[in-house]
């Protein structure tokens, strides 16, 4: 029986990656699906493919959610589209890593907006439905830099710890009225965006051997991987689960020392 029949979704930043694996996985679970991403012409495409292959209702929807303007606008988009939003999954993010006192204003001020407070625009715009109707599910899907830092790295770990406290913070606040609230902490994933730094590289093919090396399980991660666990906590079976953080990320964040660099 799929899991999500019935159940309507936003998941954003879902026009590729970790975002269009859940979307994939929601709408063959059964969940109509609201693809919103700020690549607007990629998320039509991605909205089409899921479409074709699941038969759900999918829908492509431009939104930046930087802008609290273009997140009402794509909320009321997929409300009047799809109905009541029963699921949230913000995805949306950028990296932005820099040397502490080499990093401007500029690069903080994208970072929190973006992969914080980005997240919590979205959130608070869906949550007065989900309160009135007492149902609802959001996942933040965060970074296993929520838990440890590498140098050259900031602020983007500052804004992931800070976005698995706001995870917990509102977990807490609206448990008792029917709201589940988790976070998952994807490590080193294979993704579009993941290749595109390994081409940066002189020898890209050694750049992902040196990156899959360092992991514990010898591979990156996988979307599906991610998408997997985004399903249950989307489902009725989750809602027991509050304010929690499923870590998938092969091991990296228990390691000690050894090839830590």
């Amino acid at each position: 029986m799929a899991r999500l029949s019935g159940k309507t979704a936003i998941v954003t930043g879902a026009a590729r990656g970790i975002g269009a694996a859940i979307a994939a996985r929601f709408a063959a679970e059964g969940a109509s699906v609201a693809v919103a991403d700020i690549l607007a012409d990629l998320a039509r495409e991605t909205a089409a493919g899921i479409a074709h292959e699941t038969g759900q209702k999918v829908i492509a929807l431009a939104c930046d959610i930087a802008d609290a303007g273009s997140v009402t606008t794509m909320h009321q988009a997929a409300r009047d589209a799809l109905g009541p939003i029963d699921i949230l999954v913000n995805n949306a993010g950028v990296n932005v890593f820099r040397e502490p006192l080499q990093s401007t204003r500029e690069d903080w001020a994208r970072c929190m907006t973006v992969d914080l407070e980005g997240a919590w625009t979205c959130t608070r715009t869906v949550l007065p439905d989900m309160i009135a109707r007492r149902d609802g599910a959001v996942i933040n899907i965060i970074s296993n830099h929520a838990m440890v830092v590498m140098r050259g790295t900031f602020p983007y770990p500052v804004a992931k710890h800070a976005l698995l406290g706001l995870t917990r913070a509102l977990a807490l606040e609206y448990a008792g009225q029917g709201i589940s609230i988790n976070a998952i902490s994807p490590g080193y994933t294979d993704t579009a965006l993941a290749q595109e730094v390994f081409d940066k590289s002189p020898d890209p093919a050694a750049a992902r051997r040196s990156v899959e090396a360092r992991q514990p399980p010898g591979r990156l991660c996988r979307p599906d991987e991610v998408a997997s666990v985004a399903v249950l906590l989307a489902s009725d079976e989750a809602r027991f689960m509050i304010g929690e953080n499923v870590v998938i990320d092969g091991g990296i964040s228990i390691r000690m020392y050894e090839d830590s660099d």
